[in-house]
């Protein structure tokens, strides 16, 4: 299935899993304040709607999200049951404790029975949609309304493992009726098998093939009134993914290793901005008692700045509290022997610059909170690889490891949860950095810096 059509498909199933939680969470507030229904359970009444009714601003717009990172979405409509009810039941289950902990945290009047009903509701309803369109999308009325033929036009090793691949997905509704070598045929016989098969498209897999015959292909389609789906795989990439774009009405393809532009990457970016803008104003009295206890135990400045390399490898100018000595940079050649990383980046446990006031903020990573301002300004993110100084970043021995420079660094990562203390070796801290990137979600950075925060308070990892 094309992606806009799965975009589609998408939108319309979280639309509609809105509507069924909605109502779901009504049906449970109707159940709970049922008299008779009380009575039988021997429970007292409960009629106030006002402080239940705040919930619903929470799960009409929280189930879709909270659903889509369990990977609900994420699948064909006919997919095995398993794929469908284990993300479901997740799903519900953790709507079902926000609302519990929203409810506790604001103070709510609403019985937990109501939540408890909505979660065992809500999930029984979802599944019964999807047995519903499961039943309906294998019926001969779905199939012959939504499933599309096809004409697979290249070369006869291109076409036979377009058909291997298509058949493997049989539940895309594609249907190929004939094929067309490209090395043997041209748009005449094309324009034939047009007319002959009226088909919906034409699948040109031209890995092979001459743009020339493309050109002649698509120019035969377009007098047609019938889609060409061009497969763009003549280019051999490892990790790129590609995305099809516009730029000054051109046509464009595009190879991205990095996370798209999405509505995910612009709450990333409100997150970061409102996330930092509270946090700095919460721990002004922090920054102020840090700065007070550095500027009486040791001279110099209070804060220590240095060149980082950003986004893109651009620099900028990284904010900590100053932890060693004023000194320190011009001894670090000294103590190069004792590096405890391979690789470029220089890391020692008991590094002897370190004052004893430094000690305390780098156990709790207390060093790092001015970072906050450059998050604020956007020169990094809550989460994201950690900034490395300019100079290191120029000694990098693979240029594979730049990798890590493509988006915004962070305050913390995988890295700094995933056994910071442990890792000597350069290249399995870019190993992390790098899975963070190939894996990221909203729902990742939400979960690291969820376990940030027991990490700091135990004052595990810092160095």
């Amino acid at each position: 299935m094309l992606r806009r059509d799965q975009q589609i498909r998408t939108q319309i199933q979280q639309l509609a899993d809105a509507c069924i939680f909605f109502a779901s969470f009504l049906l449970a507030y109707v159940f709970r304040a049922d008299p008779a229904v009380m009575a039988w359970l021997n429970l007292p009444q409960s009629t106030q709607f006002a402080d239940s009714a705040k919930l619903l601003f929470v799960v009409i717009p929280g189930a879709p999200l909270i659903l889509e990172s369990q990977g609900f979405y994420n699948r064909t409509p006919l997919s095995p049951r398993g794929e469908i009810l284990w993300p479901l039941l997740k799903g519900c289950a953790g709507l079902t404790l926000a609302l519990v902990v929203i409810a506790f945290l604001f103070k709510l009047q609403v019985a937990r029975m109501i939540m408890v009903a909505f979660g065992c509701i809500a999930f029984c309803a979802v599944w019964l949609k999807e047995e519903i369109l499961r039943f309906f999308l294998k019926s001969k009325m779905a199939q012959a309304q939504y499933r599309r033929r096809f004409i697979i036009a290249g070369t006869d090793d291109e076409i036979a493992r377009m058909r291997t691949e298509i058949k493997a997905h049989n539940d895309e509704g594609i249907e190929i009726v004939a094929a067309l070598d490209l090395n043997q045929e041209g748009a005449q016989e094309l324009t034939m098998l047009l007319h002959e098969h009226s088909v919906y498209g034409v699948i040109l897999s031209a890995r092979r093939t001459y743009f020339e015959q493309i050109e002649n292909v698509i120019k035969a389609c377009e007098l047609e009134g019938v889609e060409v789906w061009l497969v763009a795989d003549f280019f051999a990439t490892q990790i790129s993914r590609t995305s099809f774009d516009e730029l000054l009405g051109r046509p464009l393809l595009i190879f991205r290793t990095t996370p798209e532009s999405s509505w995910h990457s612009v709450a990333k970016t409100l997150l970061d901005f409102v996330g930092s803008f509270i946090l700095l104003v919460l721990c002004s009295p922090l920054f102020l008692a840090i700065a007070i206890l550095i500027k009486c135990t040791s001279r110099g400045p209070i804060l220590f700045k240095q060149q980082r390399s950003g986004q893109n490898g651009k620099p900028f100018t990284l904010y900590k509290f100053r932890t060693m000595v004023t000194n320190a940079e011009q001894y670090k050649h000294e103590l190069q022997a004792m590096n405890e990383m391979s690789g470029p980046v220089f890391k020692l446990t008991k590094d002897p610059r370190v004052t004893p006031v430094g000690k305390i903020l780098r156990k709790y990573s207390l060093d790092e909170l001015p970072q906050l301002w450059n998050v604020f300004l956007g020169e990094m993110s809550l989460v994201g690889p950690r900034p490395l100084p300019v100079d290191e970043v120029k000694r990098f021995s693979d240029v594979a490891h730049r990798r890590r420079l493509s988006v915004k660094p962070g305050l913390t990562c995988l890295w700094q949860i995933g056994g910071r203390n442990k890792i000597s070796d350069f290249k399995d801290w870019v190993r992390l950095d790098l899975e963070y990137i190939d894996n990221w979600s909203l729902w990742l950075d939400l979960k690291i810096l969820l376990y940030t925060v027991p990490a700091v308070l135990r004052g595990t990892g810092a160095k």
